[in-house]
């Protein structure tokens, strides 16, 4: 089924990107800007179009990730925070009717745990939590070979849990680098890099408050591997250590002795998670 051509596409609040996708290396790849402010058929309308420009005569179904809570069943979109127009949005039907083949509709970081499993640093283990760590801390789970949704497509929403006093993505998404140490992540990982002190410091804490988000996902999930992406993964090496010694007290030691983890070394991450969804459509 991996041989199929597919096409995946990953939607975000300002931008969009589709690709087609064959054997696990995209051949084109298309991005786009959100018109986040217009009514959704605008919005449709520049996702359509950016998805046929790498359509082709083969491609066998689309995948789409969401960055919103989605009713896999009638592929259903709510709810997407930066694109007010985006409260319930009939996608999957919208797809199938304008290319005529199979859509699978999904929350973005289900897509991107499933992607991790078919493509990248999840193949070969069957228990697999992937995280990705940006604006927010989105969480999904592959339990069995299967990719979890639960009744609500809520599975591994770890990040809305309460945590020293905030949400948990308040101490493991980027937020915490501006409240905490006056600066974005992406300026902070730059000096890091540079020798920086103070920036070399922000990220060894933010190690040691990850370790609570993945604590969680240990407790409640279980997974051989837990697979970090998102844009403050890239500084994986700059906080591994601490992230490490957060998880010393963790209440079983042999299952952080099994563990792995590991950033995510896929260079189209995103576009390969949702092209999985349509790989796991074509497959159902």
């Amino acid at each position: 089924m991996n041989g199929e051509t597919v096409v995946g596409v990953d939607l975000g609040g300002t931008k969009l990107a589709a690709g087609r996708v064959r054997d696990g290396a995209v051949e084109a790849l298309v991005r786009r800007p959100v018109p986040a402010a217009e009514a959704w058929q605008v919005v449709f309308e520049v996702v359509a179009d950016a998805i046929a420009e790498v359509m082709t005569p083969d491609v066998a179904a689309i995948g789409f990730g969401a960055p919103s809570v989605v009713d896999v069943a009638q592929g259903i979109v709510r709810e997407v925070g930066n694109i007010p127009s985006w409260r319930e949005v009939p996608l999957k039907a919208a797809l199938e009717l304008r290319f005529a083949v199979p859509a699978a509709v999904d929350n973005d970081a289900n897509a991107f745990a499933l992607g991790e499993h078919v493509f990248g640093a999840g193949r070969g283990f069957r228990h697999l939590v992937g995280m990705t760590l940006g604006t927010g801390l989105g969480t999904g789970v592959v339990i069995d070979g299967r990719l979890l949704h639960g009744a609500n497509c809520g599975v591994g929403e770890l990040g809305k849990s309460a945590h020293k006093g905030r949400m948990l993505q308040g101490w493991c998404a980027s937020p915490y680098f501006a409240r905490e140490w006056g600066a974005e992540a992406s300026e902070l990982h730059r000096r890091a890099r540079d020798g920086d002190r103070e920036a070399l410091r922000a990220f060894d804490a933010y190690g040691g408050e990850l370790a609570a988000a993945v604590a969680l996902a240990l407790y409640a999930y279980d997974p051989e591997v837990v697979v970090l992406g998102g844009s403050i993964a890239t500084a994986f090496d700059l906080f591994e250590a601490s992230l490490r010694r957060g998880l010393a007290g963790f209440a079983y030691p042999h299952i952080v002795e099994r563990l792995t983890l590991v950033p995510s070394r896929l260079e189209h991450a995103a576009i390969l998670g949702a092209a999985a969804l349509a790989l796991d459509r074509l497959a159902e």
